[in-house]
């Protein structure tokens, strides 16, 4: 988030021509001349702001140069103080709504997927409406719903990231439908699914293929079999079977293989003490007893992991790329209504900390 700055001015510097000066006596007028064969350029550009020159100083609008600055203006008549605001950089994202969860406290967690995943904290305060201009409600969110959204500034470092909502464009209620690939190909057109023997998806460039965490998957590797979570049309043909244009195809995640590997209970506590060594500072909100968290073997390809430190990406890294397997221990909290629960991930052969798994 950027500064704000607080930037006091004599009326001089806001009127451009008059100034006010103090208490008593304190109406003073002044000369100047307009200067319009001087440019004002803002970042190269001109800004078509024209200055005024009074006692050879250039005094220009402080009201249209700080929009032209990129800063909100508010003035405190009683103070006689400019406050400048400068203009937060909100972060933008398109992708269909997956979940909408109403909270107690009259806001709305709503899980999105697809530029990227983020979890959207909506409100009253954000601004909702659909592509006509037709203004809408928390309410009217869905899942399957396409939307643009802006948010932030601020973003908080959960997996995935969360943010406040600033703005939403609805686009279309796309349909949505879990189902095992039957059968892919290539076509002129783009990529053709059919899911089981009711529904043909046609994929243009504009279709994204990812995981449920929000990773990229390539064309080529869906194969018959492959379970996922289509959100397509609106609109589909008459056909048999009938064919839609798909939005959005999520891959879901499959039984983990780990080739029998076992745990003995010794071991697995072993992980629960290298594992709460990791989340102690969060121990004040672990509803998990430290002796019961619940332990696993999983595919390294089948969860999500928050690395936080370059050493550990790289090990993140070399276990996918070798196929190997994960341990998890994972703990509840008093805050998995909004985040889930907080999973801490280790490399299945040398109990080295990989990082977290905090999705729901």
């Amino acid at each position: 988030m950027k500064k704000k700055q607080t930037v006091l001015l004599t009326l001089a510097g806001i009127l451009g021509m008059t100034a006010a000066v103090g208490a008593e006596d304190l109406v003073e007028k002044v000369t100047g001349y307009i200067q319009k064969d001087v440019k004002v350029l803002v970042n190269g550009q001109d800004s078509l702001l024209t200055p005024v020159y009074i006692d050879g100083k250039a005094y220009i609008p402080v009201h249209d140069a700080a929009t032209k600055l990129g800063y909100t203006l508010n003035y405190d008549v009683a103070n006689k103080e400019i406050e400048l605001d400068e203009a937060a950089d909100l972060m933008r994202a398109s992708g269909v709504i997956v979940s909408v969860q109403a909270k107690e406290d009259g806001k709305y967690r709503v899980e999105l997927l697809g530029s990227t995943w983020v979890i959207l904290i909506v409100d009253k305060s954000t601004a909702i409406k659909s592509l006509d201009g037709k203004t809408l409600t928390p309410t009217d969110l869905k899942a399957g719903t396409q939307i643009d959204a802006e948010f932030g500034p601020a973003m908080a470092m959960s997996f995935p990231g969360q943010a406040q909502a600033v703005s939403i464009n609805v686009h279309a209620a796309r349909a949505v439908k879990e189902d095992t690939i039957k059968a892919v190909k290539h076509t002129d057109d783009g990529w053709q699914v059919q899911l089981g023997d009711a529904l043909v998806l046609n994929a243009g460039k504009e279709t994204r293929v990812m995981t449920s965490q929000g990773e990229s998957v390539n064309w080529e590797d869906l194969k018959a079999g492959t379970k996922v979570k289509a959100y397509y049309g609106p609109f589909e043909t008459k056909s048999l079977p009938p064919q839609s244009p798909v939005f959005l195809l999520v891959v879901q995640a499959q039984a983990p293989v780990t080739g029998g590997l076992k745990m003995s209970p010794e071991t697995a506590q072993e992980y629960r003490n290298l594992a709460w060594a990791q989340v102690s500072v969060q121990s004040s909100h672990i509803t998990t007893k430290q002796d019961e968290a619940a332990v696993h073997i999983v595919s390294s390809r089948e969860v999500g992991v928050l690395a936080p430190t370059a050493e550990q990406k790289k090990l993140l890294e070399d276990v996918q790329a070798a196929s190997g397997n994960f341990v998890t221990v994972t703990y509840n909290t008093d805050q998995d209504e909004l985040l889930g629960p907080l999973t801490v991930v280790f490399d299945f052969n040398t109990k080295a900390f990989i990082g977290f798994n905090a999705s729901r």
